[in-house]
């Protein structure tokens, strides 16, 4: 009768630490060093005034949000485009690549994610294939929501050779972000889903498709990086709604 107790309570006390590890989500080691940062910064200033070090906590626990990574489950079918990022899908039409990607000056289907300073903000190639090409381009730091941020703002572009055509990612800096990280290196294969890099502190990703891809999201709608299909091959493309706003 007591072994039998303590099996049922060595099960609840596996179950409740499964929950409690599963509610945290780690934090990427790219961000640590900020968070550390903010607390030694609330910790200075609780020297100074006691409520100051309250109110550095809270943004240190908003940087470790900020710098949250967690697991996806990516759906993996050739067919597919996945969000690259986290955040609203700001603009769903035809636009013309930047220069720079080499992808011609045909317009290409643009799918835009929006991501505010509250968005995850590791980034996920949206189809498999092989990087063939890396560009960094510095700009300005316009509003990343602005359609001219496409041009004009700082950015990193990325092109993957996928099964079906060459598809263009790029990471923009907006009015808040400074800093764009991309992990992955120029002529290496990389999986749909796989994390390629990072952008601080709120900004967008635009993804360039060739026209045959339908589209599978609306403006407004909220995408899931590594997880929302925002495109499909094979399918019959639905009517374009040009927006670029």
């Amino acid at each position: 009768m007591c072994s039998g107790v303590i099996i049922i309570r060595n099960r609840y006390l596996m179950s409740l630490a499964d929950t409690m590890r599963n509610a945290f989500v780690p934090v990427h080691p790219a961000g640590w060093p900020f968070v550390a940062g903010f607390f030694g910064a609330s910790v200075v200033l609780g020297f100074i005034w006691i409520p100051l070090f309250w109110f550095g906590l809270l943004l240190t626990a908003w940087c470790a949000y900020f710098f949250r990574d967690p697991e996806r489950i990516t759906p993996t079918a050739d067919n597919l485009v996945i969000s690259p990022a986290d955040g609203i899908v700001s603009a769903v039409g035809p636009a013309t690549p930047p220069d720079e990607l080499d992808l011609g000056s045909d317009e290409m289907l643009r799918i835009s994610v929006f991501m505010n300073v509250f968005s995850c903000h590791v980034n996920r190639a949206p189809v498999r294939g092989h990087v063939s090409k890396i560009e960094h381009r510095p700009g300005k730091f316009l509003n990343a929501e602005l359609d001219k941020a496409s041009s004009e703002n700082e950015r990193n572009g990325l092109v993957i050779d996928s099964p079906n055509g060459s598809v263009g990612v790029v990471q923009i800096a907006g009015l808040v972000a400074r800093r764009i990280i991309c992990w992955h290196d120029e002529g290496t294969n990389i999986k749909i889903g796989e994390r390629f890099g990072l952008i601080r502190f709120g900004s967008r990703v635009d993804v360039y498709l060739p026209l045959v891809a339908a589209t599978r999201v609306a403006v407004g709608q909220t995408a899931v990086a590594g997880e929302t299909v925002v495109a499909e091959f094979g399918k019959k493309p639905v009517p374009l709604l040009v927006n670029r706003s």
